[in-house]
């Protein structure tokens, strides 16, 4: 099977991960020795990365229904490893009430194979988004939602 088809599924099921709920899903897609370099906390590599990133996904998760939607710029093999890069556009619902947060990230991801052949992240950076402005007017973010309203 084709390495990008098989990120591109791998990419799913983080999505699903996300949508779903499911903190051990999402722990999955991470080799046990990633290097976690998320926005706003310190870099963090194994077990001590996967314990932050389980953190908090319990504590997101407990507070909000999420929507994940990623938008993967590109794909590019790189030897044994495969290097993607795009935005992740996140609908947060509060549990206890309240109007949806969107927020957006850039990212990028590295993945390579575990033992057992299944590709996985290997290295996580991201951080927060800036909305681009073109001659005076904001860039578009979350299209899927503004398709919804715009057919409402």
């Amino acid at each position: 099977m084709d390495s990008v088809y098989q990120i591109n599924a791998a990419k799913t099921e983080f999505r699903e991960a996300y949508n779903t709920g499911d903190v051990a899903r999402l722990l999955a897609c991470f080799h046990d020795d990633a290097v976690n370099m998320s926005e706003a906390f310190p870099t963090a590599r194994g077990a001590a990365g996967k314990k932050q990133l389980k953190e908090r996904t319990e504590e997101l998760f407990t507070k909000y229904s999420v929507r994940l939607v990623p938008i993967v710029n590109d794909i590019i093999p790189c030897g044994e490893k495969m290097f993607d890069y795009g935005w992740h556009e996140f609908t947060l619902t509060p549990k206890a009430g309240g109007a949806p947060v969107r927020t957006r990230q850039r990212y990028m991801e590295l993945w390579s194979k575990d033992t057992a052949g299944e590709w996985k992240i290997s290295f996580f950076m991201n951080n927060e988004d800036v909305r681009a402005e073109f001659n005076g007017v904001l860039a578009t973010w979350f299209l899927d939602q503004q398709t919804v309203s715009a057919s409402t």
